[in-house]
């Protein structure tokens, strides 16, 4: 009967590249979920944003950088034309208050009288009389704070006590829509002034009706309806896929596996916005299981940036800790009761092997058969340079060198008694290698009587006081340079090493 071949315990698992057609539906998932977090993201911020988003201008304060100060324009500066307050003020439900839009009709008003009758006439006298009245009414009634703009107002008020000189507001209001004052200046400038300073910040007013639940109307949830039903449907139908694929996996079970696309539809009241922005989260995970970014990366990224921050301050620490306990150590006394723990108690062999004795012959044997061998010319070349500088010192033999073919010949005799000498010694050596039970006994005795005497003589009172105390004295220098050189290290260029080693490694294994 033929032996059936064991069966591995450990399934054997392939990765599977997903298919084509799967993967661009899990892309396309991911570029939605992406564009409802950038949704999200507007609509949270847009209200505080929708001066930009009204006028798509964005004004510049100056700066101060070390001993340099950079101005930017006075004007802000226009970034685009897009209508878009037009388009989303309806979800936030925003309308043009009342106060303000009337304000800036009568000064459309008074532009339009000044195109038909003179400065002097009546008409234009009756306009600038509502402007005053207007102006004041602005003031007293603050119509900015229904929007929580009232610094809006603080700044028209301002640019006008700027421009007219006064310490009041309402005076320079009244001031500025006389008649008197604008014969005394050029009326389109003045105009020009106020289009440019006064009115765009009068525009961004607004009023934001409160609904029946007592919080700002806000219709974010018709836009965010589709997605939120995109992402449930998906989400039964992908789990019930993986419910029914994998065996012992049931429904509920495999949406507890994907909890973390509840988040893209779960219902929010719109007073918990900010949850929305959790969204994130499965956003990320899709993108990464997509292949459109690779969150790897980022999260190297991220952990090294971290690591980087951290790393002075906790080696330091860990680095430190280990040696005020190596110095707590000594100062109690570990040292001298562990020497003496040694001596009382017997040494237990795992192997019946001497270790140091295998380590002394294994040594020996790579010496006599690999290095001498190969270093034997540069060792005859030592020795005949050593018995040659001996014999030049001696003077009997510096006066026999004068004789013909002395020299000669003590070169060769050297030479023949250094080859001899060499073969010698190394045939003894090569003999050491032999199983000798006397040779290794007295390797044995040799490292028990070093290491008892070593012992011995440590234990002693003064050598282990002496040792103590440099121990301490050597701990305390190494904190204090140590310290000082990792305070001057540069834990980013250690990071940079890192990456490049890893680069390299990973280089090396494709």
């Amino acid at each position: 009967m033929a032996l059936l071949k064991p069966k591995s315990i450990i399934p054997v698992t392939k990765t599977k590249r997903p298919r084509k057609i799967s993967l661009w539906i899990e892309q396309a998932l991911a570029i939605i979920a992406a564009l409802n977090l950038c949704l999200v993201v507007f609509d949270l911020s847009y209200v505080s944003m929708r001066n930009f988003w009204l006028q798509g201008r964005v004004r510049f304060i100056d700066m101060n950088i070390g001993a340099f100060t950079y101005r930017f324009p006075e004007e802000p500066v226009t970034i685009f034309s897009l209508p878009v307050a037009d388009w989303y003020d309806w979800v936030k439900g925003i309308e043009p208050y009342r106060d303000t839009e009337a304000y800036l009709a009568d000064f459309e008003n008074f532009k339009e009288t000044l195109i038909l009758y003179n400065l002097d006439s009546p008409e234009v006298e009756k306009t600038l009389a509502i402007l005053r009245e207007k102006s004041d009414e602005m003031i007293d009634t603050n119509p900015f704070q229904v929007a929580n703009k009232t610094g809006t107002l603080e700044r028209i008020k301002n640019i006008m006590r700027d421009h007219i000189g006064d310490d009041s507001a309402k005076e320079s209001f009244q001031t500025f829509w006389s008649l008197s004052y604008l014969k005394s200046r050029n009326v389109n400038e003045e105009l020009r002034f106020f289009e440019r300073k006064i009115q765009p910040l009068i525009e961004t007013n607004f009023f934001r009706p409160v609904g029946e639940n007592g919080e700002p109307v806000d219709n974010f949830g018709l836009i965010d309806f589709p997605f939120t039903a995109l992402f449930l449907v998906e989400f039964l139908g992908r789990t019930w896929v993986i419910s029914r694929r994998r065996k012992g996996v049931s429904w509920l079970d495999a949406m507890l596996w994907r909890w973390y696309d509840v988040i893209l539809f779960i219902p929010i009241p719109h007073w918990m916005n900010m949850v929305r922005l959790l969204r994130a989260v499965p956003t990320l995970i899709r993108l990464h299981q997509s292949h459109l970014v690779d969150m790897i990366k980022i999260k190297r990224q991220i952990s090294q940036g971290f690591v980087a921050s951290i790393a002075e301050d906790l080696t330091e620490v860990v680095v430190v800790s280990l040696l005020n306990q190596v110095q707590g150590s000594v100062k109690r006394g570990e040292l001298t009761d562990f020497l003496a723990q040694q001596q009382k108690n017997s040494y237990i062999d795992l192997n019946n092997t001497n270790e140091i004795a295998e380590i002394i012959r294994l040594v020996a044997q790579v010496t006599i058969n690999q290095v001498l061998p190969a270093t034997r010319q540069d060792l005859e070349a030592l020795m005949d340079y050593g018995i040659r500088k001996a014999i030049a010192d001696v003077p009997a033999a510096q006066q026999m060198q004068r004789l013909p073919g002395v020299m000669q010949m003590q070169e060769t005799i050297t030479k023949q008694v250094i080859h001899h000498l060499y073969d010698v010694i190394y045939s003894q050596l090569q003999q050491l290698l032999t199983v000798d039970p006397e040779f290794d006994a007295l390797i044995e005795q040799l490292a028990e009587t070093f290491t008892n005497s070593m012992r011995n003589e440590i234990q002693a009172q003064q050598s282990i006081d002496r040792v103590e105390y440099l121990l301490i004295a050597l701990i305390d220098e190494i904190k204090v340079n140590y310290v000082q050189r990792l305070s001057q290290e540069d834990v980013e260029d250690l990071m940079d090493q890192t990456r490049m080693l890893r680069q390299a490694a990973q280089t090396e294994v494709s």
